[in-house]
């Protein structure tokens, strides 16, 4: 690939994003440990052990994790000492979900300095993923996304970020300031005036390298407009939506709207009714998330 039609190295072509982003000599490798994660399954005894076996390896996550544990937002009665104990609070689905994250967000120590804050686009994602468990327990049994499935989209929902940063830091570092300049503007208008391609396209294209489940690829494309897509992440598209709707601006700089239609409550069952209380239960555990992961040094 010449300079001319590497984004990542001209800096000045966004258009050519769209075809530097299926090439996979452009995008990063999936972290050996998040790859492990993701194949090991839930459900099987041998599995889960060797789940916990995998973080324990790994100090930088159990240490984490462990913060989570002991942390306001999972207000545990004593402190959590291991990861066995941990899984027991948060629930090994959330483990493996956080865990994986974690590993990805790491990418970016490889990185230049930049505008992506990742500290903060690690609390967007801790906090959607909450709020995407507040949506869920309103939602019918029946129609409810597995657990493993929520919090894991509610975590890498955001990764298309990650995926500009890594191949055009010029556009990402321009695309965050016009961000923070324009706190009100939706996140997708200014990507189409920057990029011509949105992040959404963007982390798809990451998680089809990394062979995410396909469910958690079509969150990532379809996340910004739900409504009309058809896919294997419906709801979870949705619940992302509509928990970014709930936090407007919360972590990074992404505007989404803050208005959620009687129409988008009806295509999760839920009853318009219970809107007011989701938001008063989202927007406390948000403020528990922001210590936790202060806490948790995350």
């Amino acid at each position: 690939m010449t300079t001319a039609e590497n984004p990542a190295q001209s800096g000045s072509k966004p258009l050519n994003l769209r075809l530097a982003v299926y090439s996979l000599d452009a995008l990063p490798a999936m972290p050996a440990i998040a790859q492990k994660l993701l194949a090991l399954k839930m459900g099987s005894e041998e599995d889960e052990a060797h789940i916990l076996a995998l973080i324990e390896q790994d100090p930088q996550i159990s240490a984490k994790i462990l913060g989570l544990a002991n942390s306001a937002l999972i207000g545990a009665a004593r402190n959590t000492i291991n990861l066995s104990e941990a899984a027991l609070l948060l629930g090994l689905a959330r483990i493996r979900s956080i865990s994986i994250s974690i590993a990805i967000m790491s990418l970016m120590s490889k990185l230049p300095a930049g505008r992506l804050d990742m500290n903060r686009l690690w609390l967007h994602s801790f906090g959607v993923a909450f709020a995407m468990l507040a949506i869920a327990r309103a939602m019918p049994l029946k129609t409810r996304p597995a657990e493993e499935h929520i919090f894991l989209a509610g975590m890498l929902h955001d990764i298309g970020y990650l995926a500009l940063a890594v191949l055009d830091p010029k556009h990402s570092n321009k695309l965050q300031a016009h961000m923070a300049a324009e706190p009100e503007r939706e996140v997708t208008d200014i990507e189409r005036q920057i990029l011509e391609i949105h992040h959404d396209e963007l982390g798809a294209a990451l998680a089809q390298h990394w062979h995410l489940p396909e469910p958690i690829v079509a969150v990532l494309r379809s996340h910004h407009a739900p409504l009309g897509a058809e896919s294997a992440g419906a709801p979870l598209a949705l619940m992302v939506h509509v928990a970014e709707k709930l936090l407007p601006a919360f972590g990074i700089d992404e505007y989404s709207g803050s208005e959620i239609s009687a129409a988008e409550w009806q295509a999760l069952g839920i009853d318009a009714s219970a809107a007011e209380k989701i938001k008063e239960q989202v927007a406390l555990q948000a403020d528990q998330a922001t210590l936790s992961v202060q806490l948790a040094g995350t």
